[in-house]
C-alpha cells in the first residue's frame, strides 16, 4: 500500500491509493480507524462488489475488536459502541428519496459517532457539509483496489493529511 498523493483543493486528480490485495485494503482500514474521531464522516462510494462492506467490517474491527458485523443493507444502519466514540455504519443503497436519511437519525450520528456511509451520493442535496468521500475501483487484478479520495471541508482535509503522514 502506497501513500496518499498530497490533497490540493485545485489538483485535478485526487489523491490514491493503490491497494494490492484485501490485506492491503484492511490495512487501510485499520489506519483510518486509527485516526478518526467522533464527528468524523468517512463516505465509502463504489460499485457493487467494489469492497465497501469488507472496508467497514475491518475499519470496525480495528476500532472495536473482532465482532460480528453485518452488512446493514436492510436494516439501513447497524451501530457499534464499545467505550470511545460509537460508530454508526450506513449503508444507503436502497433509499428512494435522499430526505429518508433523516428517518435513520443521522443528524445525531454526524454530531456525536464517527460515520461509515455506504452509497453516499444516495444523500443527494442532504450531505453533511464535511466528509470524506473514499471511492473503491477495480485495480488491475481480482481482489486488487484503488482507492480515490476526495475530502469534502476542512475536517476531511485534515483527517486525509493525517491518513497520508507517514506516522499517521
Amino acid at each position: 500500500m502506497s501513500q496518499p498523493d498530497d490533497p490540493h483543493p485545485d489538483d485535478p486528480h485526487p489523491p490514491m491509493l493503490l491497494l494490492d490485495s484485501l490485506s492491503a485494503t484492511a490495512a487501510l482500514a485499520g489506519r483510518l480507524a486509527r485516526l478518526a474521531e467522533a464527528g468524523d464522516i468517512i463516505g465509502l462510494a463504489g460499485e457493487l462488489g467494489a469492497g465497501k462492506t469488507a472496508f467497514a467490517r475491518a475499519f470496525i474491527h480495528a476500532r472495536l475488536g473482532e465482532m460480528e458485523v453485518p452488512s446493514p443493507t436492510f436494516t439501513l444502519v447497524q451501530i457499534y459502541q464499545n467505550g470511545g466514540a460509537p460508530i454508526w455504519h450506513f449503508d444507503l443503497y436502497r433509499l428512494e428519496d435522499s430526505a429518508e436519511i433523516y428517518e435513520l437519525g443521522i443528524e445525531e450520528a454526524f454530531d456525536s459517532a464517527i460515520c461509515l456511509i455506504e452509497w453516499p451520493e444516495k444523500m443527494a442535496g442532504n450531505a453533511p457539509r464535511d466528509w470524506l468521500e473514499m471511492r473503491l475501483n477495480p485495480g488491475a487484478g481480482e481482489n486488487s483496489r484503488r482507492a480515490v479520495f476526495t475530502p469534502h471541508g476542512a475536517r476531511a482535509e485534515r483527517l486525509l493529511q493525517r491518513l497520508g503522514a507517514p506516522d499517521g
